[in-house]
């Protein structure tokens, strides 16, 4: 990883290309992010930036992240991330990095917390088919099918696809192209969906497989 930042998505919308085709993008406000400490492999066993993004009032951090921030001599973050930098010696404790980190062309990956669905079925949760609509299948058509055999193996296996809690988990999105960045706004449109509700707090960096 070379370059990384935090943001927040505000939503999407669609930009021209030079060709005049229309192009998907969702436009995100990257930092500015201030570097709040530097981690090496003498000190911690490896090395990383952490960056922290958005502001917050002191009154609402405890006494271990206030004194965190004291020794960096930062105020406050909202939100703290570690990207692990293949070189961290031009980046130094204090520093603002903004969207100009990146540039027209990239291509970034793209890390969130998706939007959660809340308790679904099999149907909607993993695309499972109905169940035939005919004699002997009610009353209902939308339930899971035969989830186990009798004596052999008397169980359910482990990873059994069954009904249950619907996104809310992390997810990465890998290779998405920069489209556009906006540096006097710090603003960064990105071709394609990012993970997430608007407003909702992202990392991007540039991808491991581009």
């Amino acid at each position: 990883m070379q370059k990384g930042i935090i943001g927040k998505k505000l939503g999407m919308t669609q930009l021209f290309d030079a060709n005049g085709k229309v192009v998907p993008v969702t436009i995100i406000e990257a930092g500015p992010c201030t570097v709040v400490q530097k981690k090496t492999v003498e000190s911690d066993g490896y090395q990383a930036v952490q960056m922290g993004y958005g502001e917050v009032s002191a009154k609402k951090v405890n006494k271990a992240a206030k004194g965190h921030f004291d020794k960096a001599d930062v105020a406050p973050k909202r939100t703290l991330r570690e990207f692990r930098f293949e070189d961290i010696a031009s980046v130094n404790v204090g520093d603002i990095l903004k969207a100009d980190v990146f540039a027209e062309g990239d291509k970034v990956d793209v890390s969130g917390v998706s939007k959660g669905k809340g308790y679904q079925g099999v149907i909607k949760r993993f695309g499972q088919h109905r169940l035939r609509e005919s004699h002997g299948t009610g009353p209902v058509a939308r339930h899971a099918g035969s989830n186990g055999s009798t004596s052999t193996p008397s169980r359910v296996f482990k990873g059994k696809k069954l009904p249950g809690h619907m996104g809310a988990v992390r997810v990465t999105v890998q290779n998405l192209s920069v489209v556009k960045v906006d540096a006097e706004n710090n603003l960064i449109a990105i071709k394609g969906a990012i993970p997430g509700p608007k407003g909702s707090v992202v990392t991007i960096h540039d991808s491991v497989k581009a």
